[in-house]
């Protein structure tokens, strides 16, 4: 039996993560890590990961950044693995993360989905196949209420793409100020935000006379609090190091 902490457990996704788990023999949630704890649920709520009495196996977050060096100090204390699933790191928590996963289990991903990592490995064969005569373009889409932009599953999209390409590839958010021609050597990533749209990701590769496109649409935020816990089961039993959806796929 896996024990579960959710981090950011009254927020939409810890609400979903812990309805899925509710559905499940193998897991179950001991204790909740979040800021309001005027929520009535059936587990303690913790508003800091010092203040947890409670024992478990591993933690799946889906808070905010802010809260990576307290949960980092707990699980290098106590020895929980981590299920890490809040975007919007900066490069020096991505670095922390990759470090105290040499003594603790570790699982990041920017997305949980199945499906978008499908569109991820598609994504880079695209790129091997067409080379560099055709140009490629990010579109993501989400709900009003996501803080970060572009979305971390748009990065990972573009270093999947960016990772099997021979140039030396870079990233352009914003051309309304520029004026210049488009380079070979970028990926344009572009963001909306509006209404209660889940998540979708689109991938453009438009070369000579021809365009093909390559996009994922999330119907539910299910998706990810389903891969969210098969994350954690997986985790629970292995050894120290950094994992990601590809680990899990295989």
């Amino acid at each position: 039996m896996t024990r579960i902490i959710i981090s950011g457990c009254n927020g939409k996704m810890g609400r979903e993560i812990a309805a899925c788990v509710e559905q499940r023999e193998n897991c179950v949630v001991v204790g909740g890590i979040d800021r309001n704890t005027d929520i009535a649920n059936d587990f303690p709520v913790f508003t800091k990961p010092s203040e947890i009495n409670v024992e478990a196996d591993v933690i799946i977050d889906f808070s905010n950044p802010s809260l990576l060096p307290s949960l980092l100090q707990y699980a290098e204390q106590t020895g929980i693995a981590l299920v890490l699933c809040t975007t919007g790191y900066t490069s020096v928590q991505v670095e922390s993360i990759a470090k105290i996963s040499k003594s603790i289990p570790v699982f990041y991903s920017c997305n949980m989905s199945l499906g978008v990592n499908l569109l991820i490995e598609l994504s880079k064969k695209a790129a091997q196949v067409l080379g560099n005569d055709f140009d490629i373009e990010i579109i993501e889409k989400h709900h009003n209420q996501k803080i970060d932009a572009p979305s971390g599953t748009a990065l990972m999209i573009a270093d999947g793409i960016s990772s099997v390409r021979k140039e030396n590839m870079h990233y352009t958010y914003d051309r309304h100020s520029q004026r210049m021609k488009r380079e070979p050597e970028e990926i344009g990533i572009h963001s909306v935000r509006a209404g209660n749209i889940v998540g979708e990701h689109e991938v453009i590769f438009a070369g000579p006379h021809e365009v093909i496109t390559l996009s994922h649409s999330a119907q539910s935020k299910e998706i990810f609090a389903l891969g969210a816990v098969n994350a954690a089961s997986f985790l629970t039993k292995q050894p120290a190091g950094l994992y990601n959806m590809s680990d899990l796929l295989k």
